[in-house]
């Protein structure tokens, strides 16, 4: 009797040892599925046809820091000044080509644009324009310049430029270049003159 008991419990434990490593590698399996199936690369999206563009006037920082340099670059075509207005700014916020480098921290964007009838635009950057600025005068001009420039040289509708940061106006991005009103064009601290495209 004692020997049938053994045996029976002998056949229990190898049954429960046997249900064990199967529930395990079922389980095993499912998670890597599962993991694989997270991790899996979805094929991207055809890209949709780009719309008409325009040749523009960019502002770049030289090679040497020293400077602005002016680059023809294309852009987005815009149906009315506001909106060309705004992908001249995007466009100008973008990466810069290389060797070249961006005149406004990178994450800076355009929260908002504005002409009035006078000439006059007004572009309202994100907070980055002032918070992740690396400070300076030069860096300074170079990023104001460049937004001034890039507008008022590639839209004739545009004399002059006001920087908001944050929906606000403000005194300077980093404490030198007063913006407490509209500024014109300078080619002062750009490589060469340029003419309009």
């Amino acid at each position: 009797m004692g020997r049938i008991v053994l045996v029976g419990l002998t056949g229990v434990v190898v049954a429960l040892a046997i249900g064990w490593l199967i529930v395990t590698r079922t389980m095993t399996r499912e998670r890597a599925a599962a993991q694989a199936a997270a991790t899996a690369q979805v094929p991207a999206a055809p890209a949709e046809p780009e719309g008409p563009r325009i040749r523009a006037t960019l502002f770049y920082v030289a090679e040497d820091g020293m400077r602005l340099a002016a680059v023809e670059r294309e852009v987005p075509f815009g149906a009315d000044a506001v909106t060309q207005a705004r992908r001249l700014v995007e466009a100008q916020l973008d990466a810069a080509p290389a060797p070249l480098a961006g005149p406004l921290p990178a994450g800076t964007t355009v929260r908002g644009l504005f002409i009035t009838e006078g000439g006059d635009a007004f572009v309202d950057l994100s907070q980055d324009a002032s918070s992740r600025h690396t400070g300076g005068s030069l860096d300074e001009l170079f990023s104001v310049y460049a937004i001034v420039n890039v507008l008022t040289v590639n839209l004739p509708a545009i004399s002059r430029v006001q920087i908001l940061v944050d929906g606000k106006e403000v005194d300077t991005l980093a404490g030198h270049v007063d913006l407490r009103t509209p500024l014109q064009k300078s080619y002062r601290w750009v490589a060469s003159p340029v003419g309009t495209p």
